[in-house]
């Protein structure tokens, strides 16, 4: 091999050396100060199941994972069909809203997660008495199946400070 392909591939090796403090910081390293995520728990909504956080707040918004009808103070899955288990699921993401010291007011965004699509009319119903006006953006998408075999599940986006 030539002495330039060494010189070439030394030069790559600093300038690569340089480049990864920038790297890390551009893509979220421990310097990075405009990722202030804060995480959210209340006792008030089920605990997670899971290795992940009830709800995230990230800058103005609050990430809410999805909940199923679980009941917080037994961990166990609400009797009924799936009004009864929609019912319960929107009572959890208002417990997790109350923590994190909004309402549903602020929802900007849903998606509903339902094992049979058959139920959509019984789960839209539920769903459409907690909200007044200004209704959130949302899908709603028929799944195989849901953790714990719920029946419905919905997760929420919230904008933070809107008034």
């Amino acid at each position: 091999m030539s002495r330039y392909y060494f010189r070439r591939q030394e030069f790559a090796t600093k300038l690569f050396l340089l480049l990864i403090p920038g790297l890390l910081l551009a893509c979220g390293g421990k310097n990075n100060k405009t990722m202030n995520a804060e995480i959210i728990f209340t006792k008030n909504a089920p605990e997670p199941i899971g290795p992940y956080s009830q709800a995230v707040k990230a800058g103005n918004l609050l990430f809410c994972s999805g909940q199923i009808a679980l009941d917080p103070a037994t961990g166990a899955m609400v009797e009924g069909d799936v009004s009864a288990q929609a019912a319960q699921v929107m009572k959890n993401i208002q417990a997790l809203l109350a923590a994190a010291g909004t309402d549903m007011s602020h929802i900007v965004k849903t998606t509903i997660f339902l094992k049979d699509m058959n139920d959509f009319p019984k789960v839209n119903e539920v769903y459409g008495s907690y909200f007044k006006a200004n209704f959130p953006a949302r899908e709603t998408v028929e799944v195989s199946r849901l953790p714990k075999d719920a029946l419905v599940e919905i997760s929420v986006t919230v904008a933070l400070g809107a008034e």
